[in-house]
């Protein structure tokens, strides 16, 4: 699973308690990527952060649903 965020995003401090407390819960882990460092990120998410990506699919944006998420992982 991967997170796109940005420093100082108020939503993806909020989407990162959700997703750690949910891959804690099934044995998952996240990667935490700053769309900041990347032009071809930034142009592609810059409005939409936090971008959830769960197998490489693009999952939620601005918010994550913990229920939406669990499913997601568990039938990936």
């Amino acid at each position: 699973m991967t997170v796109y965020m940005r420093p100082g995003c108020h939503l993806c401090d909020v989407a990162r308690e959700v997703v750690d407390a949910v891959c804690a819960e099934l044995g998952e882990s996240f990667v935490e990527v700053d769309i900041d460092t990347d032009p071809e990120l930034l142009a592609a998410y810059g409005e939409e952060i936090p971008v959830t990506l769960v197998d490489g699919r693009r999952h939620d944006f601005w918010r994550v649903d913990p229920q939406r998420l669990r499913a997601a992982l568990r039938d990936g």
